[in-house]
């Protein structure tokens, strides 16, 4: 090798030299100031390394996946990565990547068939409308493709995404578990990182947003209280997104049999319920109550049906008619839910009134990617884009039009409805069942989320929430192998409890 090397640095080593200082180059430039036309030429031999390894480690990818969808705001808000190159990017180019390598290795994967159902019929009406709001020319502008498809990545191509990659993708018992717990760790992870905002304080990046784009709906009372965010984009996605992840994961506690993963479940459950008041979001304890309620239908037990209303009775009248707590920032922001006359609600309502008087005249919405920087000054519907929506059912009903907000809400019925369908009728084991019923009922927490606050279809939770919806869907293919995985670890379970009970004994005697 020494003397097949030494000839080849003499005779190139200048060339691979001057390519080594490029490829440098590159990437100081992709660091400093985003991706270039340089940059991009001389990274694509790194490009064509991602690919291969990709299809190499395809399951490794999906982790990845979810991992960078969850943590990608936290980046960007800390300046952890490349300026210059949209978030959406990230996410996109590594499920397209996913979803390539699936249909290439179509003949080995029988995932594609459980792709049929309820849930992929409801997303393609609503892509299928959200293509022909391409030619929605309300304002008067002409057609822009450009801003169409931007808007139409954010409302639909995104969820089809989520669920297709999911339910291909998570195809086994195993990889089911190691979901949840990979669920469960990262969430963990932002109860903590919430804690440590709260207690220690934040990082220079999250200090200067706080201050600066976040200072108006974050700082509350002359700074005597700060909504934490944790990892999120802002205090409303986290507060929404902790309190539907506790709802799964304490339901996936009450329903699974294997001791192990029941604590860790439980554990998780209980932690994100306490981190969602930190964020001071008072939608959050709604979507929370919203998702443990909707559970009491799925679970169709009338004596927990009726033990949960208690709860919920007495809940309520605490936070509604009482004080209790309210020496904690927190609490008393959190009571001003169930306050009509809260200033901040009555806001919202001011804000829809005076959309209504200009979406009359637009039966299809402005159009979609309709922004401020879209719409002229001297437009009449430049308002629209000026009125901040404060919900994402809003924002998609000014650009959609009652037409758009009508198939919208449809398709997510539709949706919902065959996933509790499938939790009802088509699942035998009760451990899957309350899987599939944490899913859902975590997907109405969000949802309820969506119509009070514009998270619904930010990072992570349109992949987290779309994407666990379409797991109900895949559950039934995996129940027999389900019930054989989890029967093993029960038998392992009670072999090791045998033999810890004969220990105990011959220790006594």
């Amino acid at each position: 090798m020494q003397n097949k090397f030494a000839p080849y640095t003499d005779r190139y080593g200048g060339r691979a030299l001057l390519l080594f200082l490029l490829f440098s180059a590159a990437i100081y430039q992709l660091v400093t100031v985003g991706i270039g036309m340089f940059a991009l030429i001389c990274l694509l031999p790194l490009v064509v390394i991602a690919i291969y390894v990709a299809f190499r480690w395809r399951t490794a990818t999906f982790w990845l996946l979810f991992f960078i969808n969850y943590f990608i705001q936290w980046f960007s808000k800390n300046n952890w990565i490349p300026s210059g190159i949209p978030l959406s990017f990230y996410n996109e180019a590594l499920e397209i990547v996913l979803l390539v390598i699936a249909i290439i290795d179509a003949r080995k994967s029988p995932c594609f068939e459980r792709t049929g159902n309820m849930m992929l019929y409801a997303l393609m009406i609503w892509c299928g409308f959200c293509t022909l709001e391409i030619f929605n020319d309300t304002c008067g502008l002409g057609i822009n493709v450009y801003a169409w498809y931007t808007g139409a990545r954010l409302m639909a191509f995104q969820i089809l995404y989520a669920f297709l990659v999911y339910i291909i993708y998570i195809d086994k018992p195993k990889i089911l578990i190691y979901y949840l717990i990979f669920w469960g760790a990262l969430s963990l992870f932002s109860v903590f990182w919430v804690w440590k905002q709260k207690n220690i304080g934040f990082t220079d990046g999250e200090r200067s947003w706080l201050y600066g784009r976040g200072y108006r709906t974050h700082v509350i009372r002359w700074g005597t209280l700060i909504r934490y965010f944790s990892t999120h984009n802002d205090a409303a996605s986290f507060g929404i997104g902790i309190a539907s992840t506790a709802v799964a994961f304490l339901i996936f506690a009450l329903t699974s049999k294997v001791k192990k993963y029941r604590y860790f479940f439980l554990i998780t459950g209980i932690a994100c319920t306490w981190a969602m008041f930190p964020s001071g979001t008072r939608t959050a304890i709604v979507c929370f109550g919203a998702g443990i309620a909707f559970y009491t239908v799925l679970a169709k037990s009338v004596k927990l049906s009726a033990f949960v209303g208690v709860i919920f009775v007495f809940a309520f009248f605490i936070l509604a008619f009482t004080n209790i707590g309210n020496s904690n920032d927190s609490i008393r922001r959190m009571r001003t839910a169930f306050d009509k006359n809260d200033a901040s609600m009555n806001v919202r309502d001011v804000n829809k009134e005076s959309i209504k008087k200009y979406i009359k005249e637009a039966p299809w919405g402005i159009g979609l990617g309709m922004e401020r920087e879209q719409v002229p000054a001297n437009n009449k519907y430049r308002i629209l884009t000026e009125i901040p929506p404060d919900s994402e059912y809003v924002y998609i009903w000014v650009r959609t039009g009652k037409i758009g907000i009508i198939t919208f809400v449809l398709t997510m019925l539709i949706m919902l409805g065959g996933a509790c369908w499938t939790v009802l009728f088509r699942i035998n084991s009760p451990s899957m069942r309350g899987i599939g019923a944490g899913l859902c009922c975590a997907f109405v927490s969000m949802q309820l989320g969506g119509y009070a606050n514009q998270i619904l279809l930010n990072f992570p939770n349109c992949l987290i929430y779309y994407g666990g919806l379409s797991l109900v869907y895949a559950l039934p293919y995996m129940e027999k192998e389900w019930t054989e995985w989890e029967n093993k670890l029960l038998e392992k379970e009670a072999e090791r409890k045998r033999l810890k009970l004969e220990k105990k004994k011959a220790s006594r005697v």
